[in-house]
């Protein structure tokens, strides 16, 4: 009989994923969000910075919040502090955001199992770049 390997809803996410919006990503290449992101970008995806304190990054026109981004968002990927990601998660909820991403040391229980309850799909405390090289080299 034949054996399917288990599935492998990471991967799965990523390879139908392509707009990923980076919530704190910083235009200083010294910072984790950007190195992330610019990697992300050369593995294809659509990189779209969300930070208020910004105006663009990676090429990328930045916009203050999720909801003054214009287009459809596969991934929001969290790159801030534990106590910002509620309103993070609300905003997500909003624009029905199929996954929320958050990065390393971003842990909020609380408002991933609200996100989870909306259906969108949560990763915690984990990176993205080091999940898809993981998988796809």
């Amino acid at each position: 009989m034949l054996s399917l390997p288990d599935s492998d809803p990471i991967a799965d996410l990523l390879k139908r994923s392509h707009t990923i919006a980076v919530v704190g990503l910083s235009n200083s290449p010294m910072r984790p969000s950007h190195g992330v992101s610019a990697y992300m970008q050369t593995q294809g995806y659509r990189i779209i910075p969300v930070n208020p304190t910004i105006q663009n990054s990676l090429g990328e026109k930045s916009y203050p919040t999720l909801l003054d981004v214009p287009e459809k968002i596969d991934i929001v990927n969290v790159f801030r502090r534990p106590e910002h990601v509620e309103e993070i998660v609300d905003q997500a909820i909003r624009l029905k955001v199929p996954a929320l991403w958050m990065q390393e040391s971003v842990v909020h229980e609380k408002a991933a199992e609200k996100a989870r309850q909306a259906g969108i799909i949560v990763i915690m405390d984990q990176c993205i770049l080091k999940e898809h090289r993981a998988r796809f080299g």
